[in-house]
């Protein structure tokens, strides 16, 4: 069937996407293990695991291997890629199939190697990796070999990258360890703060989904949600009602973050791509592109049109796919 394919993997924060050519993504799961600390048994991987974020008993830990991008538990993490890649390969005990993964732009050599190192270790006959900015523009249907200036902004769920890419290469990056993940914890402690209310992950990203913006003025002006949790003060079960404006004041600080690092790419570009991309506008890509204003926030800081890419959420495991066949952006990546 498809066993004797290579496999693009993007092992992000808060999930994992894995892209077959044959088959485009095959697998989208959040990066969670539930595991029984008192027999270290696997309970559940992805989405059954995600469920029980903040619902588990004692001898049951929901764990999140990877933080800001990076890997926090190895064995952990190459548990992930080895169920992932076994299933792919399912009852093919001999295939072992090159792997490309990504990386955020900003990652240490120690931070390389241990991800290439969890790749081999869960069955890959190769391991390789690419920058999530080469790998998001791919994805996104961007011609990178060519000597024109693009720029493309991933946010992701750990990290953010910024990067200008000409001639298949990086000109100018930055990487910024702000991006999903803070949104929900700024989402927790706006919350904790105004209303005394303690609420969990889950909780804040249903929020963040649901009436989350970056640019209130574009929002609906009425748009509300009823969130449950524990009230600090009793220690009882309650509920309030939660507005997109406080949502939208509960992420200004994260968000102006990301605003900060787009602008300082830019002031490092050089002119003739700094044209380019004023014709040419900004692409945004990752899950934390799709929050409701965010396109508009950053043309407005920027002056500089910005699209949010078809599929985003999807755009860097595509890319990863895809580099795989081109062996000339192969040149361009993080040397084995």
């Amino acid at each position: 069937m498809f066993w004797n394919e290579d496999i693009g993997i993007d092992m992000g924060t808060a999930a994992v996407l894995v892209y077959l050519k044959s088959k485009g993504i095959v697998f989208n799961e959040p990066t969670v293990v539930a595991v029984d600390t008192h027999t270290e048994k696997i309970i559940a991987v992805g989405e059954d695991a995600r469920r029980m974020l903040g619902r588990t008993p004692g001898n049951i830990v929901a764990v999140r291997p990877l933080r800001n991008g990076v890997i926090a538990d190895y064995s952990m993490a190459e548990w992930i890629l080895r169920h992932f890649i076994k299933k792919i390969v399912k009852y093919r005990f001999l295939c072992r199939p090159r792997v490309m993964v990504c990386i955020p732009s900003g990652a240490t050599g120690v931070e390389e190697r241990a991800v290439r190192q969890a790749v081999l270790q869960a069955g890959a006959r190769q391991a390789h990796l690419i920058e999530e900015p080469v790998a998001a523009a791919l994805g996104a249907g961007i011609c990178i070999e060519e000597a024109n200036g693009n720029m493309v902004v991933d946010v992701g769920g750990g990290t953010t990258d910024v990067a200008v890419l000409s001639l298949g290469g990086i000109v100018r990056s930055s990487s910024m360890r702000v991006a999903g993940d803070d949104f929900d914890e700024a989402i927790i402690r706006y919350v904790r703060k105004e209303y005394n209310l303690m609420i969990g992950e889950c909780t804040a990203e249903e929020l963040k989904i649901g009436i989350g913006t970056t640019y209130p003025k574009a929002q609906d002006p009425g748009s509300s949600m009823q969130i449950r949790g524990r009230d600090l003060v009793t220690g009882l079960p309650k509920t309030s009602i939660i507005t997109s404006e406080e949502i939208a004041e509960a992420l200004q600080e994260p968000v102006s973050q990301i605003i900060d690092i787009v602008k300082e790419v830019l002031e490092q570009t050089p002119p003739e791509l700094a044209a380019d991309i004023f014709e040419r506008g900004i692409v945004l890509t990752g899950g934390g592109s799709l929050l409701h204003g965010m396109d508009l926030l950053i043309s407005e800081e920027t002056g500089l049109t910005v699209n949010v890419a078809e599929d985003a959420i999807s755009c860097v495991a595509k890319g990863t796919g895809l580099a795989l066949d081109t062996m000339n952006v192969l040149q361009d990546m993080k040397p084995d």
